[in-house]
């Protein structure tokens, strides 16, 4: 089974963030980054399950020449190979650009399964996945927990909301998005490490892939929210507080 992972490379959550001079991303000159954390969660499923069926796992991610750290953890946690899409400016491609973008670099490797994470966690649109399916002709569920291949179609397990989870069969090939802590992480060997380092790493351009990098969406503004502070008295015996205080928290506050 040939299983194509697509992981994305994020500032790390620990970094410290600041608006850039333009207001329209985060300032990157001393941003530190890692894999996301959602896509770490769809590599481990498809470790495993190459583990249990054999076949091939292979690591598709888009971005700049940074990317290959994160592609190089990926390979040496156990992936197969890797494709690496190109870009000079990642934050420029919205869900849409970005799907097209990996679903040309997808098609000619014919995969059975695709997997990313649930969603990416600087934007956290939750998009690319469904709409690469879409492009690809795929079937797709989200926020799956379980992954069991049954010959030409995929058993699912979804989360759902209020605990409650969903059952389905999909044919085959199919996108899958995967909740995040289904699984115990894998850390990379020393030996992993040191066979990642001949491992293929395929570099496209955005050109070479044939893919169109007009965003549909631009993003044209990133600030902090206002912080301020504000008093209110509630005056009258215990019992008409209480209702003015649940009132406020209700509808105000948004809270309860």
């Amino acid at each position: 089974m040939k299983i194509i992972v697509s992981v994305k490379q994020v500032p790390a959550r620990d970094s410290a963030l600041r608006i850039n001079g333009a207001g329209k991303w985060l300032d990157d000159s001393d941003l530190s980054y890692e894999m996301n954390e959602p896509d770490a969660y769809a590599l481990e499923e498809a470790l495993q399950l190459k583990e249990k069926l054999g076949g091939e796992v292979v690591v598709l991610s888009a971005g700049p020449q940074r990317v290959t750290q994160t592609i190089r953890e990926a390979l040496a946690k156990g992936a197969d190979r890797a494709i690496h899409v190109e870009l000079e400016d990642e934050n420029a491609l919205d869900a849409l650009a970005t799907a097209q973008l990996l679903a040309k670099a997808a098609r000619a490797e014919a995969p059975e399964l695709i997997l990313t994470g649930l969603q990416s966690e600087d934007l956290g649109y939750g998009q690319t996945g469904v709409i690469l399916a879409e492009l690809l002709g795929f079937s797709h569920a989200t926020i799956v927990m379980e992954v069991e291949p049954q010959g030409s179609s995929v058993r699912v397990k979804r989360e759902l909301e209020d605990g409650w989870f969903q059952h389905a069969v999909l044919p085959l090939p199919a996108v899958l998005t995967i909740q995040s802590g289904i699984k115990k992480l894998r850390y990379a060997t020393l030996m992993g490490i040191k066979k990642a380092k001949t491992k293929e790493i395929k570099t496209v351009t955005a050109s070479d892939a044939g893919a169109s990098l007009a965003p549909g969406a631009v993003m044209e503004r990133v600030y902090l929210p206002q912080r301020s502070k504000q008093t209110q008295i509630l005056s009258g015996d215990a019992a008409d507080v209480a209702h003015q205080l649940v009132e406020k928290l209700r509808f105000e506050a948004r809270v309860l």
